[in-house]
Order: structure tokens, then sequence, then C-alpha cells
């Protein structure tokens, strides 16, 4: 196929349900970086919650994060790319959430911060939608995360609001999608990002292809929720896990195998050295 890129989801797709990397996808990424394949870790997360798992990948070089805010290139130490939420934006989000009581987490300078009620709510009840463990470790909370935001509103990465009513959460989307200045998308299903215009992983992705010379025809990607279909939709093979919402599966070319059966591990085999795991 020629692939010379590969751009990957992390949760639910890269890693297993445990947050942990799988062998044979361990194996797979390592081998496809030895043979001169650019990969490319594409992540909803902000780049501090990026696990040891991942950053210890041998040879691994470039992670998008924060849905497409930075572009990390490991070996400069620094970012290629970045793009940050417009001032305006984060005004009329902050408004928004307290006219309607919102729960928020927002990105900033490489760490996630979380409104503290929520924060210490999902420590004693727990989260559906995410393990507890990974908001503990990964978030910061505070007090006045409006006051936060506004505060840094010229270098916010992204936004995450979280619901528990869904009809809430899509009165709420039908708000925000029409914002200027602003990509909407979502990566659990009960939550809605916001990031900068020039935010999403498809858009990193073209901005670092065009450093290193490559076309979308040798890009493949794989993912597993709606903030990846932009990413699928560019590459010329689009993978979508087998544990995908259905709806990234319409837009894919491709199904593997789930998160926890190394589903990434064999599309690169399959796609990359025409092999079958």
């Amino acid at each position: 196929m020629g692939i010379k890129i590969i751009g990957l989801d992390l949760d639910g797709t890269t890693l297993g349900s445990n947050g942990r990397l799988p062998e044979l996808n361990k194996i797979a990424i390592e081998r496809a970086i030895a043979a001169g394949i650019n990969v490319v870790i594409a992540t909803g997360r902000v780049i501090s919650a990026v696990p040891e798992d991942i950053m210890n990948i041998e040879g691994l070089r470039y992670i998008i994060s924060s849905n497409g805010a930075h572009v990390r290139d490991l070996k400069l130490g620094h970012d290629v790319y970045s793009s940050f939420i417009n001032p305006v934006v984060i005004e009329r989000v902050v408004s928004l959430a307290k006219e309607n009581n919102l729960y928020l987490e927002a990105f900033h300078d490489g760490q996630a911060y979380i409104d503290a009620e929520l924060y210490y709510d999902i420590d004693v009840n727990g989260s559906v939608h995410r393990r507890r463990e990974y908001v503990l470790k990964t978030r910061n909370p505070l007090d006045d995360i409006f006051e936060f935001m506004l505060e840094n509103s010229a270098e916010i990465e992204n936004i995450n609001i979280f619901f528990d009513d869904m009809d809430k959460l899509e009165e709420i989307r039908k708000i925000v999608s029409v914002y200027d200045n602003a990509n909407v998308t979502s990566s659990v299903l009960n939550n809605i990002e916001i990031g900068g215009i020039g935010s999403s992983k498809s858009m990193a992705l073209v901005e670092l292809m065009k450093i290193l010379s490559i076309e979308k025809s040798e890009l493949m990607c794989c993912g597993d929720a709606a903030n990846d279909i932009p990413m699928l939709q560019l590459a010329g093979v689009g993978v979508a896990m087998e544990n995908a919402w259905d709806i990234v599966k319409e837009h894919a070319d491709y199904v593997t195998d789930t998160n926890i059966n190394g589903g990434v591990g064999k599309a690169i085999l399959k796609f990359c050295f025409d092999e079958e795991a």
C-alpha cells in the first residue's frame, strides 16, 4: 500500500481497556518505525497524560496532543505546530457554562485542569465513561476553573464539557457547534470537546505531512470515536476498531479487531507488511 505515516488514536484504539499498550501493538509499531514508517500518536489527551508505555516506544518521534492543538517532535523537544482556541470562544464557553451549571476541563501548557467538584465526585463515585485512576492521575482540580480559563484565554488548547443528561448534551452541542473559530467534537459518549479552528487530528496530520513531504495516499489512521473521523477520512487507509462507534465504522475503509485484541497491531501488519497476525 506504500504506507509512510500512521496516525494512531490512543484510548479505545492503541491502548487496551486497562490503559496499557498490548504487546502485539508494541511489536508492530516498533517494527513499522524500524522500517522507516513515521508512527504518530494522535490523541485527545494532553501531552502530560500520554502514558509511559507510549513514551517508551523505541524510535517514536511525533505526538499530536489535545485533539490536534499541538504536534510535538520528541527528538527536537518542542512543538512544530500549535493551534489555540480563540479567546472570544473561551469567553462564550465560560458564560454558557455558568448559565447552565456545566462541568469543564481545560487544557493549558501541556496540563489538564478540571472543575474541583467534578474531580472529587469522580474520586468518590467513579465514572461510567472514564477510568477513575486515569482522571485522578492526569487532572489538576481547580476551585474556579472559569477564572483560570479567562486568565489564560490566549493559550487554551482544548475544552471538555461533561454531561450526565444526554438531552442537555445535545442542547449544548447545538449551541457550540455554530461558534465561529471553533472545532467541536467528542471522544466519549457523554462529552463535548471544543478546540481551535485549526485543532483537529486531521489538521495536525496535514501540517506534519507537509513538513515530512508525505502524501495523503501514504497515510494510514486508526481510531474508534467521533474525533477520529476526520483523520480516517483524510487517510489513504482509514481503519476503525471493532469496538468503534458505528458512525466511525461507516467512515472507515477497513474494520480491524478490538483494542483489547491488538487490532492496531493487526492493521499495521496487514497494510504495511502484507501479513496476518
